[in-house]
């Protein structure tokens, strides 16, 4: 079980790994080794997610969610598989935990008078200023 927050636990099972060839530099050994690390998470179907969270974590997750609803993280940071495993948990860790937290509602405000006030001369200089533009004629 993987401990995402005190009331959240996912359970290793749901998540499925696969190796892929790193890309960018590293000479020979990045043609030969699989380092990098794609993991696959099944956001709609998860039992360990309450909804809320789910529907949170579909959205932060942008792209990198399939139209199936599953979420995939490649992580080829480091040169060996395990740290690159490590990366990729932490990071769906982050994400679902990013996901838990409620966004604040908004309330609406009004503005103040003096606010009111300030746009109303800022726009009367500007309507000066571009006044003073205009062409006048000019008599011989």
């Amino acid at each position: 079980m993987i401990q995402v927050t005190n009331s959240i636990a996912l359970d290793e099972a749901e998540l499925q790994e696969s190796f892929i060839r790193a890309s960018g530099p590293g000479g020979q050994n990045v043609n030969k080794v699989e380092s990098a690390v794609q993991l696959r998470f099944d956001v709609r179907n998860s039992p360990s997610l309450p909804e809320d969270v789910k529907a949170r974590l579909e959205r932060i997750a942008g792209k990198r969610l399939t139209n199936d609803g599953v979420l995939i993280i490649t992580a080829q940071r480091f040169r060996t598989q395990e740290r690159n495993r490590e990366d990729a948990v932490a990071r769906l860790v982050e994400l679902i935990r990013q996901a838990t937290e409620r966004p604040k509602p908004r309330r609406p405000t009004r503005p103040t008078l003096a606010s009111k006030k300030r746009r109303l001369e800022a726009k009367g200089r500007r309507s000066e200023i571009k006044k003073g533009r205009t062409a006048k004629p000019v008599f011989d």
